[in-house]
């Protein structure tokens, strides 16, 4: 059979779109189409004419071929009177906007019929209408109305045999049912008025819920639509094309962007329809041929976003996995980091910013036979060229922007100035016995918003070849993933995402990034890099006596991967070896990788789950996946008080914990101040339920909460809530201020109060500000001593115990027991003179440790070892100019260089 010659005209429809009409008209003449298929809904809710709308079509060089849908049922002949005349009213509307077609979709309902010889009466009235006018009935069959198989529409407009009725024809359609190929072949060109394309994922649900919510773009899904078109084209149809996409997450999304993934989508598909032929092929689509994608030949290199923080912890990583600091780079600060033809950069002053304290991929870059055919192919299909800063002798990288903004680079190693050359090597030698060998493959975790678009590009411009797309049950939610390779197998990439995203329980890595090494022997990879340093991820026992009971393996082996935590499977191709490690930077980790016998997959999929619950014992433990500073000296653990970051609410406060390194938090639940910000956790079930969700899913706990502040009209029981609200979220610790100057009521109330506590499993800290009736570690001692209660305390607040002039002496002599922790801040030396002064400084001006003159080495050294420091360090200035996450960042990052470096141990 012969294909078609001519071009066909591809439009998009408005329904694949968001936004407003004019949004959709816009977007889709930037992207290229050469018109639009109108949805009637879109046109209702415009307030433009439907002259109008056609006169801004034709101005954005846009044609608006086909409207649709007309829906069409069998009727009793009383009623079709009524549908008769509607259907007038579409066909005047149709001339207006200028379309020549009507998409006609048989619907059902209680009114309709099921008689043959009716339906094909009155669709002969309607097409003598349409002829009339000038117009063409598209008739389309659809599996939830009266008329539901190709098979039966074309029999009906067999039967009909009037020029103004034929078939559109829907992808989605056709090939959900189950490919209905014999009747594409039997339809000839003359009666093909309209067609219309979509992918869909295999999907086991109601056929309307399947197309009118999860259609995607050509080559996204698992449907051949390649194949649909290629024996649409086949017939010698050479009418309009439209891409009808039903899709909840592009109807949310920029529809700039949507309209450019369908057009890459179309012309990746015209390449899909050419390739099934060698010499005849089916006529391209009007979007434009695409150059043949060059042979990739793996990976060239990966490039880290890095800061100074999390710069030495990945040169760290590196190091332990065998990599050497090969060259840095001649004009900006990039080191090149090698082992065998693997190369990962460290750019220390990246495009793209990071989080601080974090690493980030911020490029990819395969190598090519033709750089410049890369290129070309990739600017075919939209994907934005990235300008790059380069001294003059430096090479010239071609690169593109993927959709999450990495760059992507072409490297031609035959090109006459070579990448690596804008290396000066350091002179360090590679090590003799490297085990790891290439970059096997990248994975990155996508939004479910940009998860397909992603798919899409990284398909199309690499031409890569796609594997099956997975969902996976894990720990903390469904996983869905999509993997492609080119051809030969030497640049794998796999992307992620979680689907159904809900809620605040988010304990796993956010968006982590994975460079997996290949290896030749596992085992001695394992076994040799655990040697160096590396620190790999630790698998549980449980998983391996699983693997041993459902497969037969050698003890021996089987003892070797138990021992050095190695994941293992086989299928049909192969054997595959495996093991990560953990994370390095928050969110990036490595994986080497060794793969027998032509074994071409990524691992059991239970690895996913498995290695994610892995990572999450690591974050528990260390509680800081993003650790503000490289020291492998002893630390102390760290506690977050609210007033440092007062402006975040309890949920983002043990989000920036988390992300800083803090071990604790503490919770500020009533409000000191008229002017500060209240987070009434006593009362508020929702932002009790945000925050312990938050504390669960980060490992954070609640070191303690503030404040418990009786005044002499206060009653202790007036805080029983808030001591129960304590006890809910797991504090430890009250703090409590007594400003009353009388000694036997303020210690009364202070023993009842403990007594109230102590069968939460509360403590009760008293902190004595200089400005209050119970202001120095004298007075507060009298309290203790007087109150005699077993859970009672004495909170140390460097600032309030150096304003006070407090005696270090004394304070050596103390219980150790009363004190459970520290408050620990800086500030001058000088003592402000006035009580106001003292109080700005204590809640607006505090410094870092190491900052000021508090001798905050002696009063830490007369406290007992072991307890956590809470940085309490309220800087309204720098608050302002960082933000208050930044803050409290830099807070712990000074405290650790102060204290942790003196080796004044907790």
């Amino acid at each position: 059979m012969t294909a078609a010659t001519a071009a066909l005209d591809v439009s998009i429809s408005s329904v694949c779109l968001s936004g407003t009409l004019e949004d959709k008209l816009r977007a889709a003449a930037a992207a290229g189409f050469s018109g639009i298929e109108m949805l009637e809904y879109d046109l209702i809710v415009s307030s433009w004419s439907p002259e109008r709308v056609a006169r801004e079509a034709a101005d954005l060089g846009l044609s608006i071929e086909v409207y649709q849908p007309f829906h069409v049922e069998t009727l009793p002949p009383d009623l079709f009177g009524a549908a008769l005349h509607r259907a007038e009213r579409k066909f005047d509307l149709l001339s207006r906007l200028g379309a020549r077609v009507l998409v006609c979709c048989p619907s059902r309902s209680d009114s309709g019929v099921d008689d043959e010889d009716l339906t094909l009466a009155q669709l002969q009235a309607l097409a003598e209408r349409a002829g009339e006018n000038g117009l063409r009935l598209a008739y389309e069959a659809v599996p939830w109305g009266r008329v539901r198989t190709t098979e039966e529409a074309w029999r009906f407009v067999g039967q009909v045999d009037h020029p103004a009725l034929g078939l559109c024809l829907d992808s989605f359609h056709v090939l959900s049912a189950g490919d209905d190929s014999g009747t594409l072949e039997r339809t000839v060109a003359e009666k093909i008025f309209h067609v219309q394309l979509a992918d869909a994922p295999r999907l086991d649900m109601d056929v309307r819920e399947w197309s009118l919510h999860y259609r995607m773009f050509p080559g996204q899904g698992v449907l051949d639509v390649a194949g649909f078109l290629d024996r649409v084209l086949a017939t010698g149809y050479a009418g309009p094309v439209a891409l009808e996409v039903f899709n909840d997450v592009y109807q949310q999304e920029d529809p700039r962007h949507a309209a450019i993934d369908a057009m890459r989508s179309m012309r990746a598909l015209t390449e899909a329809v050419a390739s099934r032929h060698r010499g005849d092929a089916p006529a391209a689509p009007s979007a434009g041929a695409l150059a043949e994608a060059p042979r990739l030949d793996g990976f060239a290199f990966v490039e880290l976003a890095v800061d100074d923080v999390s710069a030495p912890l990945m040169s760290r990583a590196l190091t332990g996995l065998g990599f050497t600091l090969a060259g840095r780079h001649r004009s900006k600060p990039v080191e090149l980091w090698q082992q065998g033809e693997a190369r990962v950069l460290l750019n220390s002053a990246p495009d793209r910013s990071i989080a601080p304290a974090t690493s980030a991929i911020c490029a990819l870059a395969v190598r090519t036979a033709d750089a410049a055919a890369s290129m070309r192919r990739a600017e075919s299909l939209i994907a934005p060229q990235l300008p790059r800063r380069r001294a003059a002798d430096e090479s010239d990288l071609a690169a593109v922007a993927t959709p999450d903004g990495t760059a992507l680079f072409f490297c031609d190693d035959g090109a006459p100035t070579r990448w690596l050359d804008d290396f000066a090597p350091t002179g360090s030698e590679a090590d003799a016995s490297a085990l790891l060998t290439t970059i096997d493959h990248v994975a990155v975790t996508e939004s479910i918003d940009d998860f397909d678009q992603s798919a899409l590009f990284l398909h199309s411009v690499l031409g890569l070849v796609p594997q099956e797309l997975t969902e996976i049950t894990a720990p903390f939610g469904l996983i869905r993933t999509w993997s492609a390779r080119d051809p030969e197998g030497r640049v794998r990439v796999a992307l992620s995402t979680n689907p159904l995203r809900r809620g605040d329980w988010s304990p796993g890595v956010k968006s982590p990034q994975l460079i997996a090494f290949a290896t030749d022997d596992a085992i001695a990879s394992a076994r040799a890099l655990r040697d160096r340093g590396a620190r790999i991820l630790e698998m549980p026992a449980n998983y391996y006596d699983d693997l041993e009971a459902r497969l037969d393996l050698p003890a021996g082996f089987a003892a070797a991967l138990r021992e050095n935590s190695i994941l293992y499977d086989r299928g049909d191709r192969g054997e595959f070896l495996h093991f990560f490690t953990e994370m390095v930077g928050s969110r990036v980790f490595f994986e080497v990788v060794q793969r027998i016998d032509g074994y071409d997959g990524f691992g059991d999929p239970r690895s996913v789950p498995l290695r994610m619950a892995a990572h999450r014992r690591q974050r528990m433990r260390t509680l800081a996946t993003a650790a503000t500073e490289s020291t492998s000296e002893p630390r102390h653990d760290y506690s977050l008080a609210h007033l440092t970051a007062l402006s975040l609410s309890p949920p983002e406060l043990v989000d920036a914990a988390a992300a800083a390194g803090y071990r604790y938090v503490g919770l500020r639940m009533t409000k000191v101040t008229a002017q500060e910000p209240h987070y009434p956790l006593s009362y508020d079930p929702a932002l009790m339920r945000a925050t312990k969700t938050h504390l669960a899913a980060t490992g954070v706990e609640v070191l303690d909460i503030e404040l418990a502040r009786m005044t002499s009209g206060d009653s202790p029981r007036d805080y029983l809530r808030f001591l129960e609200a304590g006890a809910e979220l797991g504090a430890r610790h009250v703090i409590t201020q007594l400003p009353d100057a009388d000694f036997a009521r303020k210690t009364d109330r202070f023993a009842e109060l403990c007594r109230l506590a102590q069968p939460l499993g509360l403590t009760i800290d008293l902190e004595f500000p200089s400005w209050t009736e119970t202001g120095d570690l004298a007075e507060a001692t009298r309290v203790l001593r007087a109150a005699d209660q077993p859970n009672a305390g004495l909170l140390i607040d460097l600032l309030h115990f150096a304003r006070s002039g407090s005696s270090i002496e004394e304070l050596r002599e103390l219980p150790p027991e009363w004190f459970h922790y520290a408050h620990v801040c800086d500030a001058p030396a000088e003592i402000p003179t006035t009580t106001a002064e003292l109080i700005h400084t204590a809640r607006f001006e505090r410094l870092f440790p190491g900052e000021g003159g508090i001798d905050m080495l002696s009063i830490l050294g007369a406290l007992p070892g072991g307890i956590p420091y809470a940085l309490e360090i309220p800087r309204a200035m720098l608050v302002a100019q960082v933000g208050a996450k930044e803050h409290a960042r830099l807070a712990i990052g000074a405290a650790r260089r102060h204290l942790d470096a003196a080796q004044v141990l907790a």
